[in-house]
């Protein structure tokens, strides 16, 4: 069966998830694996970027380096990438055939989209150097987090997916870094209650060295990367991004200059797809936020849409300094909110809104609010 095929018979979205089968499954065929050096990274934000940006800087620096992330915008294809491109068809169909010998028939039915899909990357990446491994919506329970790895990244933390994380920043930063196995760096973060975590994970485990990135990185790295990351026209919140992924670098006693991070930009984070369309993935609380801080001082068109468990009227409410009026666009995907919902939401926040249908090229657009937005973007835009 073709992977395509083999994929889409599986759910992508769970109500519930059984945090024991992947362990137990991955435990029977663990051996057909390499030991890789692996970064895996976590938290609510930030984890794409920061791993595109350390992934190219180590392709860049000769190693051969394997970046799994998730979800894609249009071809799964985007979500494994290696030494510089996106896993080519025949590449996952190869590895899909060799996975498949690894598993019985109980295995193969009973694994989720994602836990299959992270099996499948790690088997594209057996002979990498390195790999860096986002994890998707968790931490210690994500499938990502039963693979080796020699360090643990972790970028801002916010309230998301309080369902399955938590509904306190302690309950999610504890369920994130409860996925640390040994060496740590955590990024700056908005809540005090992350560092706090952190330190009770460090006193409790002596084995666990995990550090700030203000402990990592000196006067000269602060000067450097600021001088990076305006050569690159980085907004603020991805020159953090930047930050930590040269912290993971000085992890490995690895030289650093702005010419290893040349295509190192991941596309849909405030991305400039046309001269007055801007696209980016974020589609929480603390997204809103950055968006806000780097384009502070301009009015868009927002074309968006959201998720039933997002606080889109929180997050509409921060984004209303910068927006115009708003362009409501369909999305397929089963945890939408309801159009009516949402219109209620805007006319509750005095916003104007219509649907979307097109580009008018005299005026500016933020096309904003998910990977299904973006997706629903690409596919009907025409320009």
């Amino acid at each position: 069966m073709k992977l395509e095929t083999f994929l889409n018979a599986k759910p992508l979205f769970y109500d519930k998830i059984d945090y024991t089968r992947f362990p137990r499954i991955y435990a029977k065929i663990k051996h057909h694996f390499s030991t890789i050096k692996t970064v895996h990274i976590v938290g609510t934000n930030g984890k794409g970027t920061t791993g595109r940006f350390l992934a190219t800087a180590l392709h860049n620096l000769g190693y051969s380096v394997g970046h799994y992330t998730s979800p894609h915008i249009l071809k799964f294809n985007e979500r494994i990438w290696i030494d510089g491109y996106d896993a080519k068809n025949e590449v996952l169909e190869d590895a899909h055939i060799r996975l498949l010998t690894f598993l019985d028939d109980t295995d193969r039915e009973a694994l989720s989209y994602f836990e299959y899909t992270s099996l499948l990357a790690m088997l594209v990446f057996i002979n990498c150097e390195y790999v860096v491994l986002e994890a998707g919506l968790g931490g210690e329970h994500d499938a990502t987090a039963v693979f080796p790895k020699v360090l643990t990244l972790v970028t801002p933390i916010d309230i998301d997916h309080e369902a399955f994380l938590g509904s306190t920043i302690q309950e999610i930063a504890l369920t994130k870094l409860n996925a640390i196995q040994n060496s740590a760096i955590i990024a700056t973060q908005k809540h005090k209650a992350v560092y706090d975590v952190a330190k009770k994970k460090s006193d409790a485990d002596s084995s666990l060295d995990i550090k700030k990135i203000q402990e990592v990185l000196d006067a000269k790295d602060i000067q450097d990367i600021s001088l990076i990351a305006k050569r690159l026209s980085l907004a603020g919140y991805l020159e953090q991004n930047l930050s930590l992924s040269i912290a993971a670098l000085k992890f490995f006693n690895l030289s650093y200059n702005i010419n290893i991070f040349n295509n190192s930009k991941l596309f849909g984070r405030l991305s400039q797809y046309k001269k007055n369309i801007i696209i980016d993935v974020g589609h929480n609380l603390l997204a809103a936020h950055s968006i806000v801080a780097a384009l502070s001082g301009n009015k868009y068109i927002l074309i968006y849409n959201s998720y039933q468990d997002k606080d889109y009227k929180q997050i509409l409410s921060v984004l209303k300094p910068i927006i115009n009026y708003v362009e409501i666009i369909d999305i397929d995907d089963e945890r939408r909110t309801s159009i009516e919902s949402l219109q209620n939401v805007l006319i509750d926040l005095k916003i104007k809104y219509s649907k979307f249908n097109n580009i008018d090229m005299s005026k500016n657009y933020l096309v904003f609010g998910s990977f299904s937005v973006a997706e629903s973007f690409l596919r009907e835009y025409n320009g």
